[in-house]
């Protein structure tokens, strides 16, 4: 294979035409199913309620994504497989943290309001790995028999896709889940008698807008797009700088569910409990109170559990070969999961199409910072991205021969910031609104720069394909 970049210097004029129509289509495809679901979704012409939308997410979520996932990850993956697959988990920690590092840039560039500092650097950093790739990774294959990846582009490229799912979300429900709690500087502690209460001061007051009574129908769709149920999560310390003022040794409110961790030193006796032969240092003590308050269950949801269940009986010989081909035992099976995943992509670009009619909501994140970060994550992460693979490729990490594989790989590095964050926000009360506007200007402008990356992308890895 020729060098990564050297084909730059090589397509011809034809090519690029070609592959500009290879780009456009797949997203025109897409743009038109979302187009349906706003229309549908409209509230001047309400043909179809919110709450159908709601199930419909909720459908997505725990039934036919999983089924895709599953269905596709089985019959795809082996351990052979297993083993050179292992630059796509990898890579979504590489674009995290090159993400996060713009989004740092970003925030000396444009300066946000110091309660957004984090969150500048969280809605640069996390991409979306799953809806957007797979219904790009779809539209791209959805002709077996005329798609710039061959006939098998649409099963290895969900396989693909679905193969990065469970590092995303482990990231997102830890490092994320900690890093949008609120901020410190913005809440202080008065002392009442025996206990200590908590005042909430005016600034936080003015990111958190009281919420309604909940009848189902007032929380954004945007939510629940991907954490469906999300009223069911909240903990008593969601809400507040938990891990701020552990590490800064404020004493915290509830004494019941979390430890003094300053008891150690006043002389009060420890509990029976809390005996051990040799004393826990007061950092590791730290860690071990943030691990207990982290929704690590929540890890396990549906389309992780596929994942992880897919490649489990994938890379077994004897598992796959009873559930996967025209004399499998188990072959009905699978058969009805591929039936089923196939409302997956319709699901969710309609699912998004009614997303997108609600509209922004009021944010005070400030149009430059805003502008900062749709720039840096649709313009010029994909570039970045795009020497990641360079590098890779020259140093052998990648599938050799496999632009599918290089082509999933590319799309970490374009999609806008995952949608989960904007349930994360909600969950912590954490410029939810914020994210809420973010995310729609995002997805509306990555119409336009998908359709510039993809024409790129097609024109570096298909002109000698």
């Amino acid at each position: 294979m020729e060098p990564f970049l050297g084909s730059l210097l090589h397509k011809s004029m034809d090519s690029g035409g070609a592959d500009a129509v290879n780009a456009v289509l797949p997203l025109l495809k897409l743009l038109s199913i979302a187009v349906i679901g706003s229309l549908i979704a409209h509230p001047k012409f309400q043909f179809v309620p919110k709450e159908t939308f709601r199930i419909l997410s909720k459908l997505v979520f725990v039934l036919f994504l999983p089924c895709l996932i599953l269905n596709h990850l089985v019959s795809s993956i082996s351990l052979k497989n297993f083993i050179l697959w292992w630059f796509i988990p990898v890579n979504v920690v590489v674009s995290t943290a090159l993400g996060a590092v713009l989004g740092y840039s970003v925030t000396l560039i444009c300066r946000p309001p110091p309660q957004f500092f984090r969150f500048t650097i969280i809605m640069t950093a996390f991409g979306n790995t799953g809806y957007i790739p797979l219904a790009v990774v779809s539209s791209v294959c959805h002709n077996n028999t005329n798609n710039p990846f061959g006939s098998e582009c649409y099963d290895k490229g969900v396989a693909y896709v679905s193969f990065s799912q469970w590092i995303h979300v482990i990231l997102v429900y830890t490092l994320v889940y900690h890093m949008m709690e609120p901020p410190l500087e913005y809440y202080e502690i008065v002392e009442g008698g025996e206990e200590e209460e908590e005042v909430i001061v005016h600034e936080i007051e003015e990111l958190e807008e009281e919420e309604p009574v909940d009848n189902g129908l007032s929380r954004p769709l945007l939510v629940e797009a991907e954490w469906p149920g999300l009223e069911d999560k909240e903990t008593e310390h969601c809400k507040k700088p938990f891990i701020a003022r552990l590490f800064n040794s404020i004493p915290v409110i509830s004494q019941t569910n979390i430890p003094d961790f300053d008891s150690m030193e006043d002389g009060t006796p420890p509990s029976p409990k809390s005996i051990k032969c040799i004393a826990e240092p007061k950092v590791v003590k730290k860690i071990r109170i943030v691990a207990e308050h982290t929704p690590i269950r929540q890890i396990l949801q549906p389309p992780v559990f596929a994942s992880l269940f897919g490649i489990l009986i994938g890379i077994i010989p004897g598992l796959k070969s009873f559930a996967v081909g025209s004399d499998a035992p188990l072959g009905f099976i699978t058969d009805s999961l591929d039936i089923v995943a196939q409302a997956t992509v319709p699901s969710v670009m309609l699912v998004l199409g009614g997303m997108l009619t609600e509209g922004p909501n009021e944010s005070k994140l400030g149009i430059r910072t805003t502008v900062g970060i749709v720039t840096a994550r649709l313009l010029v992460l994909p570039l970045i991205g795009i020497g990641v693979i360079y590098l890779a490729d020259k140093w052998n990490f990648l599938v050799q021969g496999d632009e599918l594989y290089r082509f999933v790989i590319f799309l970490q590095y374009t999609t806008p910031s995952a949608i989960l964050l904007a349930a994360i926000a909600s969950l912590r009360g954490y410029a939810a609104s914020e994210a809420s506007a973010l995310l729609f200007w995002q997805h509306v402008f990555a119409l336009f720069s998908l359709a510039l990356y993809l024409i790129i992308y097609f024109n570096l890895l298909l002109v000698y394909a």
